[in-house]
């Protein structure tokens, strides 16, 4: 529609301009000589020669500008100054001369001024100034045309040169803007769409794979600890079994769980870095609960458990399970004693402390024991990854509450701080 609005303008100035130049030209007329009033004039001037003034041409008609000169071209009178030259140049300029005749003889020239040159160069400065006036008023129109195609075609198709840039980086977070006077609505659109499906495919794909990986991290964490306690009691069978086909099962069964161990160790560890991915779900649970928390780590009666305050923590009761999981294991793996667990409520919080009777860890590497990867210097001939009190910290402290641990005199001492609700 605008296009032919522009057109249309077009050809109007177009129209315009023509219309107005044949105005011009058909307007402009040149004086005509006329002969009676020459006459006159110069019958005049035949019956005053000699006694030439200008009062006596004031009733004369000639509408046009003259001279009278004598037969030396010298200008006896004029209407103007400026107007005569030489009778060559008057000549040239086609202005009609007439003698004038005293008793028969001539004695001087009437040289009336053709105007046909001013017209004429009048009307050239007329219709310059008027093609002029079109071609400014075209430039005009045209500047306004450009201006017209870069925003409706130029820049839509730039920004979305720009938005397939931003596409095929992998930024579909940007939006491709649309004008409502976007000659291309439904294309650009159709781009914007695709941006649209193409970000809620990642974003799935993004869910699907988080999903995947918070599975094995969770599966492969939650592997360990039975493993852990099937190799606890094949152990034990070893130690007490007599007959040597016990034995030899009660060993094949040990063989196999170290291999499931190590397997389950690897597959952690290709997910370890997707452990901030790992949901956590605060809720309220009464500290009762704890009690068979910890009795579900007891793997030989070897936990005692003192009287648990009655109070309603804020904890995840999966994630606080896999922490009393991997704390116990430890204090059965390293200190090889009875575990005690003994709480108190401090400022708000429920403090859960484990406690063994081992010898410790030198003070030096207790600020490490948090640390991914870092084993302390009593793991010689132990299985581990170095992950277990890595991963509890992240839990407790995601979780609202923390972890930390402590030498004594006779044992070591993990302590576990729970939020009250």
């Amino acid at each position: 529609m605008k296009m032919r609005w522009l057109i249309g303008i077009i050809l109007i100035v177009f129209t315009i301009g023509t219309v107005m130049a044949v105005v011009v030209i058909e307007n402009k007329e040149i004086d005509e000589v006329d002969v009676v009033a020459v006459n006159d004039v110069a019958k005049t001037a035949e019956n005053q020669w000699g006694h030439l003034d200008t009062s006596m041409f004031d009733g004369a008609d000639l509408n046009l500008p003259f001279v009278i000169i004598d037969q030396d071209e010298k200008v006896l009178y004029g209407t103007e100054a400026g107007l005569f030259t030489d009778l060559y140049q008057s000549i040239r300029d086609r202005d009609t001369i007439v003698d004038i005749q005293k008793d028969g003889d001539t004695v001087g020239k009437l040289v009336v001024h053709n105007n046909e040159s001013e017209a004429v160069a009048e009307l050239k400065k007329e219709l310059l100034i008027l093609v002029l006036t079109i071609l400014a008023s075209l430039l005009v129109l045209t500047v306004f045309y450009l201006i017209f195609l870069n925003r409706t075609l130029l820049k839509p198709f730039r920004e979305l040169q720009t938005f397939a840039s931003q596409v095929a980086r992998g930024n579909l977070d940007v939006p491709l803007k649309m004008g409502r006077d976007n000659y291309f609505g439904a294309f650009t659109e159709s781009f914007d769409l695709m941006r649209e499906e193409l970000s809620a495919s990642k974003q799935r794909e993004y869910e699907s794979n988080r999903s995947k990986k918070e599975l094995v991290a969770t599966l492969s964490h939650d592997i360990k600890t039975p493993v852990a306690s099937i190799k606890a009691i094949t152990e034990l069978m070893l130690v007490q079994a007599k007959d040597e086909k016990a034995v030899k099962h009660a060993g094949t069964i040990h063989g196999k769980a170290e291999q499931i161990d190590r397997l389950v160790t690897d597959l952690f560890h290709a997910t370890l870095e997707e452990l901030e991915q790992l949901k956590i779900k605060v809720t309220d649970m009464p500290s009762t609960e704890l009690g068979g928390m910890i009795e579900s780590a007891n793997l030989d009666d070897r936990i005692k458990v003192d009287s648990i305050p009655a109070c309603i923590v804020r904890t995840d009761p999966s994630r606080l399970q896999q922490v009393l999981d991997n704390v116990i294991s430890n204090a059965y793996k390293y200190a090889g004693t009875d575990v005690m667990v003994d709480s108190s409520i401090d400022q708000g919080y429920l403090e859960l402390r484990i406690i063994d009777h081992g010898p410790g860890i030198s003070e030096d590497e207790r600020p490490l024991l948090f640390n991914k990867y870092y084993r302390g210097g009593n793991v010689e001939g132990k299985t581990g990854a170095g992950l277990g009190l890595y991963i509890s910290k992240y839990f407790m402290e995601n979780m609202g509450g923390g972890i930390h641990c402590l030498n004594r005199e006779d044992g070591f001492t993990v302590v576990l701080t729970i939020p009250l609700a």
